[in-house]
């Protein structure tokens, strides 16, 4: 028997947990949004899950976060390349098993809600555009389609939680990832720090 997801206030803001693509993508993706006017929601960003709504506070929600990702190693993310969905063009990231195991991970910290593209349906990537319109998106991917990013992949050091406040991205607390190979160290200087 399936437990059925927990009601959750829709009032509560939606928050993220996601890896910051390293800086020659970032700004790649960023020149690419400007140039052809585009965007996604907030700046580049991998979502670890779709956003959520939980009835924890952020003090709660932090440490819920930080049981979760005690002693879990930085990892490598592969670039596959370009996708497009209806409204949307994102690069396309591989699934892979410490990518998966992270996305698990933090779909178990709760109660929150959960997106019907959680779970066996996640799909890691980074949205170039959100909310193309069905006249514009066959000219919009003859463009994006023959653009090569800058990387073919990036490590992740870090996660950080994230809030929608009036239609903006914040970033409020970072959890740094342990070297690989190194569980059971000390953590690093400065981990868990708040960043806002």
């Amino acid at each position: 028997m399936t437990t059925p997801p927990p009601v959750i206030d829709v009032t509560r803001p939606l928050h993220s947990v996601v890896a910051w693509p390293p800086e020659p993508l970032d700004t790649w993706m960023r020149r690419l949004q400007a140039e052809l006017n585009v965007a996604g929601f907030g700046t580049p960003h991998l979502n670890l899950r779709a956003p959520f709504r939980t009835s924890l506070d952020s003090t709660q929600l932090v440490s819920a976060l930080r049981t979760a990702l005690r002693d879990q190693p930085a990892f490598e993310v592969r670039v596959r390349g370009w996708k497009r969905l209806p409204g949307v063009i994102f690069l396309e990231c591989e699934p892979d098993l410490a990518l998966l195991h992270l996305h698990e991970l933090v779909l178990g910290v709760g109660p929150s809600s959960r997106a019907p593209y959680d779970g066996a349906d996640y799909r890691p990537h980074l949205t170039l555009a959100l909310g193309i319109l069905p006249w514009a998106a066959d000219s919009l991917w003859q463009v994006v389609h023959t653009r090569t990013p800058p990387v073919r992949a990036f490590a992740v050091e870090a996660l950080s939680l994230t809030r929608e406040a009036r239609g903006e991205v914040q970033e409020i607390h970072t959890f740094p990832l342990r070297p690989p190979g190194d569980v059971g160290a000390p953590p690093r200087s400065g981990a868990g720090a708040t960043t806002a």
